[in-house]
Formats: C-alpha cells, structure tokens, sequence
C-alpha cells in the first residue's frame, strides 16, 4: 500500500509539510480528552514517533476509539503541520485499522526490563531498544562489507556444515540424519551410514576455507553464522553468533595489525556518522559517555605492547586481581581492562602470545615459546579481535599439530597449501555481536540478537 516511512517524513520535513500523507505504523502510546486525541505512532524506520492529533468531529467516533489501543497496527491520512511541541505532527482526518490488539498485549507500559523483553523475542523489536540495536546492527553489517569491498576483498562464502574443528576445542554442533535411537556397533558404523559418511558439524569458523580462498584469490572476508556447543551462561557468549574473518596473502603481523585498526576504526566512524539518532539514545539510556568512548577510539592511535611486556605491567601495578598473573596463563578480562582503561586509556594490541595457549595454526615464532598472534583490547570490554599470522612452514605446521595430537590426515586439504606455493599470510576473527556490544553498551549479548540461541535455551 502506498504510504510515507515516518523516517523519510522527519528528514523531508519542508518537502511534506501542508501536505496530506499517508502513513502506517504500530500505536506505542495514547491520550485522550474531551475534545481532543493523540495518538503515538511508529512503524520501525524512526527512533523518533509521529504524533497524531484527532479532532472529536472530524474523524468518525467508530474509527478513533478501535485505533486508541496500543500495539494496534493502523494507515492513516492527515496534514503533516509544524508544532511548537513535536516539530511536526499529523492532523488525522482518516484511520484504518490494519490489525486490532487485544489487552493482553504484553507491552502495554513505556520501560520493561531487558529481562522481561528476552521472554517475548517475537515482540521485543517492538520496543524502543530493539529498534536501536537492530538499527545498528544493520548499518554495522553494511559498514562491514563496504570497507572489504573498496579495499579490493572477495567476499567467499565458507562452508556452515563441515568436518573441521578450526580450534581444536571440541566445542561442535553435530550435524546427522541418523535416527536418535539407532544401534550401532561402531563410531564408524554409525557415521558411515550418515548422509555424508563422515561425522559432521556446524561450523565453529570459517578461517581455514578461508585461507584456502585467500591461497588463490589474494584477499578474502567471510561474514556468516557461526556456532559453538560451549556451556558458558555468561553475558557475552552466545551459541550462534556471526563472525567476520579475513585472511590476507603477503601479509605479516604488523601488516594485519594496521589492517585491523583501520577496519574498527572505519566502522565505528560509520554507525557513529549515519545512527546519530541511536547512539545518542545509547548514550543517554545504556552508557553514559559513549559518544565520548566511540570518538575516542576513533581518534587515537592504538598502543602496542608484548604479552612479556603485559605480564609486566600487570604485575608491577600491585593490583589485587581475582586471577593470578603468571607467564603461561592467558590474560582475563580484568587484565585486559587494566591494560585499556588504565594503562594506556586507549585500545591496545598485545602481541607475541605463548605458544602453548594459542591455536596450532599461528606462526611460530623464533625464540620457540611464543607465536605471532595478537588480540586487540578495547576499553569497557577487553579483548574484541584475535589476530594472527599463520605458519606457512609446512614441517613446523605439521609439528604444531601433532603436539597436540592432532590426527594430520583429516587436514590434508589445508596442509596442502603449504605444500603447493604457500605465502606468509595473515587474518583475524571479529565476533559481530561483541563489536554491536561495543558500540552500543549493550551489556548482553542477548540483546543483540533477534533469536539469541544459549545454553538451555533454543
């Protein structure tokens, strides 16, 4: 049906004003007088409502009082007139109602809890805070794929169902068709009478096709679903979440370094530039001082400093952390945050991780103890980017592998590229959810997604 986006409305606001429009969108409030109604309309492409005034009168009684229910879906035709109040509004002259709302409607009041909200996933974009967040995530998305695309990426679509364990860690969904009550007498019986043969999983990440891309076509991004069987209930891990990984031929550490600080930079630049309406609701609801945060990091050149240098730092400052800080051990997030927020007051790459902590696929690194891996740690949030780059030594990969018992023929493909014509390359892995987190203080990654898939909760 023919109609004008409250967004475009607002933004247009010479062009339509004295004009009759027609407008369509879900009541969020309403008011009513002796002579006089309002009514608080959205339809999703605005944070901002349009008032409608209705004058007792001239509207019929039998259209205005079905259309005072909230959450009730409505087209209406009207003059979008100035207002000293709201800018503009619409003087209603005529009201459809596209879908009535009973009172069970479970979003009668203004404010509910995050909470409550995640018990209603079906309903809660609905809500002022969703629209935000989702407003956001699609802009970030686009943002996204348009600093890879002018930077000369092939974006390349990996595998979702796979027999990779990227990681190592064991944390895959399995994917089967077998019966749950098959007899089997054998783990080989049993997959080998599966659809492909071969046990199967959702994948974990796409970085490993990824680098078999990258091996012909250069540079490459992936963007897509991915999932890990991890049973953290916690606030920032979630069962499915989308992952952006690059991978970059004739590239080493420090050159992927300077590539991922001028992608976050570029992307956050972006939401702040075109979600000004959202960030600012943001700042002043969820996070105080994120524009500030946001700018900032904008703004600022990124520290750098050793995982040898960290350990020292950390240990010098005399803090009394939950977690010991010890050579070996993998940094938490308080350190993390110590580290941003206290330290440097900016976002910081730690390099040169132990070996022993990281994945067998990064390069190592002369002295034999540490691997050219790097996490980028931003303030409020520690590490947000795992970077690397890889080990392109096909006798030191197998090695690495083999160290942690790896089984090397189910990686023939892979090891392959080092075999035929391997380059150093390098790339790194961005949870798409953390970034939005970041962006917006959300707390929960809950609240990112529209269906958040947890332990315990599909």
């Amino acid at each position: 049906m023919k109609h004008v986006d409250v967004k475009e409305l607002f933004e247009k606001a010479e062009y339509y004003q004295s004009k009759t429009v027609t407008v369509c969108g879900w009541v969020r409030t309403w008011r009513d007088s002796k002579s006089i109604a309002f009514i608080e309309l959205n339809d999703g492409t605005s944070l901002k409502n349009l008032q409608l005034v209705i004058e007792k009168g001239s509207v019929d009684d039998n259209e205005v009082r079905p259309a005072m229910v909230v959450g009730a879906a409505l087209k209406v035709d009207g003059e979008f007139i100035p207002s000293e109040r709201n800018g503009y509004e619409l003087s209603v002259c005529k009201i459809e109602i596209l879908g009535g709302c009973p009172q069970d409607y479970p979003l009668q009041k203004k404010h509910h809890t995050l909470e409550f909200l995640r018990s209603i996933p079906h309903l809660r974009p609905r809500t002022k805070f969703f629209e935000a967040v989702f407003a956001v995530r699609s802009r970030l998305a686009y943002a996204i794929h348009t600093y890879f695309q002018e930077h000369g990426y092939k974006y390349v679509h990996t595998p979702i169902i796979t027999g990779s364990d990227c990681e190592g860690a064991g944390e895959m969904f399995r994917v089967t068709t077998q019966p749950w009550n098959l007899a089997a007498k054998s783990e080989a019986e049993y997959y080998g009478g599966d659809f492909f043969g071969a046990k199967a999983g959702l994948t974990v990440s796409g970085q490993l096709e990824g680098e078999v891309a990258a091996m012909g076509l250069g540079k490459i991004y992936t963007f897509g679903p991915t999932f890990r069987a991890e049973h953290s209930n916690t606030t920032r891990h979630a069962a499915e979440f989308w992952q952006i990984e690059p991978e970059v031929c004739f590239c080493d550490l420090n050159d992927i370094i300077e590539i991922a600080e001028d992608f976050i930079k570029f992307i956050i630049k972006d939401v702040v530039e075109n979600c000004k309406e959202e960030i600012d609701f943001f700042d002043e609801r969820i996070e105080k001082g994120l524009k500030e945060k946001l700018n900032n990091v904008i703004q600022s050149d990124f520290g750098k400093v050793t995982y040898t240098q960290a350990v020292k730092l950390l240990k010098d400052s005399k803090k009394d952390f939950k977690f010991p800080v010890e050579w070996g051990s993998d940094l938490q997030t308080e350190h993390e945050r110590y580290l941003t927020e206290e330290y440097f007051k900016k976002p910081v790459f730690v390099t040169d991780y132990p070996a022993d902590i990281k994945a067998f696929y990064m390069k190592q690194n002369k002295d034999n103890k540490t691997v050219a891996a790097t996490d980028l740690l931003v303030p409020g949030i520690g590490e947000i980017i795992g970077c690397s780059e890889r080990e392109a030594d096909l006798e030191k990969l197998k090695s690495a592998m083999t160290k942690r018992g790896m089984q090397l023929d189910a990686y023939t493909e892979y090891l392959d590229t080092r075999k035929y014509g391997s380059v150093p390359h390098s790339g790194f892995g961005l949870g798409f959810e953390r970034i939005i987190m970041y962006i917006t203080g959300v707390q929960n990654i809950r609240d990112t997604l529209l269906y958040p898939r947890t332990v315990g909760s599909l």
